[in-house]
C-alpha cells in the first residue's frame, strides 16, 4: 500500500471570495510533508491578488514566496493543463479539496463538466471513488446552488461550507481561518491543532499552529 504522504492531495483554488482559506489549507499540508497538487482558476488568481496582495503576473514567484522551503513537495498545474497527471485516474493521490469553491465550479462538477483541470480532476476523484471536498462560498444561495450541493452530497461529495464558528473565541481573522481549514482536515482524517475543540464547555487544549 502506497503511503498517504506519497500520494499526497489536490487542492484546487476557485475565484470565490476567501482564497485564504485554500492557501491556510496548502500550507498546513505542507507542514505536516504531504506532496501538493495546487490548481487556480484564472478568477482565483485575481481574487489571490485582490484579497492577499499577489502578484497575478508572477505566479510561480508568488508560489515559491508563500510556500517555498515548507517541507512537504508543491507541483502546480495550469489550469489549462488538461493533459497533467492529476487529469488521469492511473495517477494516484489521495483525494481532492476546491476551497473556496464558486458556484460556478461546484455547477461544472455536478454536471460532469471536465473543460479545464480543476474540473477534470475532480471528476476523476467522483469516478476513482476518492474523496472530494468542497468548500462553497456565496450567499445568499439559491434553488440551484441547493439542489446541485445535494446531487453532489447524494454522491459522497463532503461539502464544508466556508461557516467559521464562534464558541472557541477567536481572537483574530486567522483564528477563524484556521477553524474552517481545520474542519477540512477533519474531513481529511488529517490530525492538526489547528482550533480548540469542544467538550461541553471546558477548553480541551491550547489552540496550537502547526
Amino acid at each position: 500500500m502506497i503511503d498517504a504522504k506519497k500520494r499526497g492531495w489536490v487542492v484546487g483554488i476557485t475565484g470565490a471570495s476567501g482564497s485564504v482559506y485554500g492557501v491556510r489549507l496548502v500550507e498546513a499540508l505542507l507542514n505536516e510533508n504531504y506532496p501538493v497538487h495546487l490548481v487556480v482558476s484564472n478568477a482565483g488568481w485575481r481574487v489571490l491578488g485582490e484579497e492577499l496582495g499577489w502578484n497575478a503576473a508572477r505566479r510561480e514567484q508568488a508560489l515559491q514566496d508563500k510556500f517555498g522551503g515548507l517541507p512537504g513537495k508543491l507541483t502546480y498545474h495550469a489550469i489549462a493543463d488538461i493533459g497533467a497527471t492529476i487529469a488521469s485516474g492511473s495517477y494516484q493521490v489521495e483525494g481532492m479539496v476546491i476551497v473556496p469553491c464558486s458556484m460556478g465550479t461546484l455547477s461544472a462538477v455536478a454536471s460532469g463538466a471536465s473543460d479545464n483541470l480543476m474540473t477534470r480532476a475532480a471528476d476523476v476523484m467522483l469516478k476513482e471513488g476518492r474523496p472530494l471536498v468542497l468548500v462553497p462560498r456565496e450567499t445568499p444561495l439559491h434553488a440551484i446552488h441547493l439542489e446541485n450541493m445535494l446531487k453532489l452530497a447524494r454522491l459522497g461529495v463532503k461539502m464544508i461550507p466556508a461557516m467559521p464558528a464562534f464558541y472557541f473565541h477567536p481572537e483574530t481573522i486567522d483564528d477563524l481561518v484556521d477553524f474552517q481549514v481545520g474542519k477540512i482536515l477533519d474531513s481529511l482524517r488529517i490530525e492538526h491543532r489547528l482550533f480548540t475543540r469542544w467538550d461541553g464547555g471546558q477548553a480541551a487544549h491550547k489552540r496550537e499552529k502547526p
